[in-house]
């Protein structure tokens, strides 16, 4: 379960990007997050891996306010929470396979449980033909398949997709919504941070629309982009 408090974010000691936001997330659910640039969409996922801390309020993740978190507890609360971009931030020098063993590597893992988790969440994605293909060598859906499968490979509890779909055609874009809703019914939760209206309305689940750092709807069954 994920709440956010009354929380507030101030850029620059002055601007204010979350402006007393609450919110109340449950376990397994896929939330889509919409509103116009600056609305404060991407802001809020930061919070939620602790990349940024809020001026005022309450960050609260499976009954922890991680903003009172040590610095020596934040790698674990990240490896709970799968993140996927816009540009994708792969490791251009690294394959398919490399790019996805290398999230294992960091966290100490070893080379047999490597050689057998890479293939199979590489294979959740379809990308089983492209192990050792590196990402140049990949189309911009077999590129964000790929940082799918590397958001997954923990296990993660909850995916945080920020704009996903920006880089990417219309095609493309709901084969990557269609992959993170599969994810979704396996029961992890998935908070996508989108402005892609066909890509939500397709969806049909629960849409949060922000404007100027508020929630200004919330429809929990079935939502439309709709600001």
């Amino acid at each position: 379960m994920i709440q956010l408090k009354d929380v507030y974010t101030i850029y620059d000691d002055e601007i204010k990007v979350l402006n007393g936001v609450n919110l109340h997330i449950k376990d397994g659910e896929f939330v889509s997050i919409v509103g116009p640039s600056g609305a404060g969409k991407s802001t809020l996922l930061r919070l939620m891996t602790r990349e940024i801390l809020p001026y005022r309020g309450q960050v609260v993740i499976d009954g922890v306010n991680i903003v009172d978190l040590p610095a020596k507890a934040i790698p674990l609360l990240r490896r709970k929470i799968g993140t996927i971009y816009q540009d994708f931030k792969l490791l251009s020098n690294k394959t398919a396979f490399e790019n996805v063993a290398f999230a294992m590597e960091v966290c100490g893992l070893d080379e047999h449980e490597i050689g057998n988790d890479v293939p199979k969440v590489l294979g959740i994605v379809g990308l089983n033909d492209k192990l050792n293909s590196f990402p140049h060598q990949m189309s911009g859906g077999e590129k964000q398949r790929l940082a799918i499968a590397r958001a997954l490979i923990h296990r993660p509890r909850i995916i945080l997709a920020d704009e996903p779909t920006g880089n990417l055609d219309m095609v493309n874009g709901y084969d990557v919504v269609k992959l993170l809703t599969k994810i979704n019914e396996l029961g992890t939760t998935v908070i996508l941070a989108t402005h892609n209206r066909e890509v939500v309305n397709a969806i049909g689940k629960r849409v949060i629309s922000m404007e100027k750092g508020k929630v200004v709807r919330d429809q929990v069954v079935n939502g439309k982009y709709v600001l």
